[in-house]
């Protein structure tokens, strides 16, 4: 824009008087630039949340609109360029008038209305996520809150997470707020995304000497992604041993928590019948311990806390067992 472009006409002197007054007035709002090419401020709400925000005067303003332009180092850019073209349609409401103060006001208070401005862009990837027809994701600003429904044929999770104001430096809230899998996986889904959610702030208890220094990172999106993976997977898992289902295929069945289809969770994280992962257990060899047929990995499950040793000397006292009923029926016969 070359300085001929804008001529400093007397409303524009008035306005720009105006501007360096008024602005100055606004809270979280630092005013940079008042010239006759353009106005440039800078608004901090927070660490993470503050833009730059340039209003730019072209020929015949103020009966044509301002243009603006929204930078930040810290909002997404996707955000930014949505933002700055709502800008663009909120100063046409004001042909003819002074547009600047309106335009700065207007993005201030966006900020404070939109606190999940500050994760727009873990949303945005969280939302590809979720390939399901009846998936959801809503959006409550008034609370900043995030709440997904994820399904997998009959089987179904509500997760909200509460978006703190000092986000990313601290981590998201997630909650499991309605679901019909079997509680003890509900138990283990909110423990691990919790979990996930404090190791994105929260350095390691035990730290590496050759680790760099720890820097917070955003939680939603790994929270998120980890809830949806296992909603996803969990309903079509495979018993390892049997190879059938291992949740029932009927959502509103008890097997997976009651009977010999009992449904167990092991530390490799994958499910197996509690009936086939004791006879699994329990038969030899035991030496060695016992590995996952599906990934490989040690099978640690609190149910098999005993020694290899407590498990062969078990059998072989079961074999005896056997053998001296055996001796017994070949006598009777």
């Amino acid at each position: 824009m070359t300085s001929e472009s804008v001529i400093p006409s007397k409303a524009l002197t008035a306005e720009l008087d105006s501007v360096k007054t008024e602005i100055p007035k606004l809270e979280d709002v630092k005013l940079i630039a008042a010239v006759p090419q353009l106005v440039r401020s800078e608004i901090y709400k927070t660490e993470h949340k503050q833009v730059s925000v340039t209003c730019m005067f072209q020929p015949g303003y103020p009966d044509v609109p301002l243009v603006t332009e929204i930078k930040s180092k810290t909002l997404g850019y996707k955000f930014m360029s949505g933002l700055a073209k709502v800008c663009d349609t909120e100063a046409k409401k004001y042909l003819g008038q002074p547009q600047v103060v309106h335009i700065v006001q207007f993005v201030s208070n966006f900020l404070d209305e939109n606190p999940l401005c500050v994760c727009a862009d873990e949303i945005s990837l969280v939302k590809g996520k979720l390939c399901g027809a009846k998936d959801e994701v809503k959006l409550k600003q008034k609370t900043s809150q995030v709440v997904l429904k994820i399904c997998q044929e009959e089987y179904f999770l509500n997760l909200r997470m509460t978006i703190p104001d000092d986000y990313p430096l601290r981590q998201i809230v997630p909650e499991i707020t309605d679901h019909n899998f079997p509680e003890f996986l509900r138990t283990n889904f909110q423990a691990q995304a919790t979990e996930a959610a404090r190791q994105c702030v929260q350095p390691p208890l035990k730290k590496k000497p050759k680790d760099p220094p720890f820097v917070p990172k955003p939680s939603l999106r790994p929270v998120a992604e980890y809830v949806i993976e296992c909603v996803k997977k969990y309903p079509l898992e495979i018993c390892p041993l049997c190879h059938e289902r291992a949740l029932p295929v009927d959502s509103t069945s008890e097997s997976a928590t009651r009977g010999k289809y009992r449904v167990e969770k092991v530390y490799c994280g994958h499910l197996f019948h509690l009936i086939c992962l004791t006879k699994f257990m329990k038969t030899p060899p035991f030496s060695e311990g016992k590995f996952c047929p599906s990934c490989g990995k040690q099978i640690f499950h609190e149910k098999f806390k005993v020694s290899a040793k407590v498990l062969e000397d078990r059998w072989a006292h079961k074999q005896a067992k056997q053998r001296e009923l055996e001796e017994v029926v070949d006598f009777l016969d």
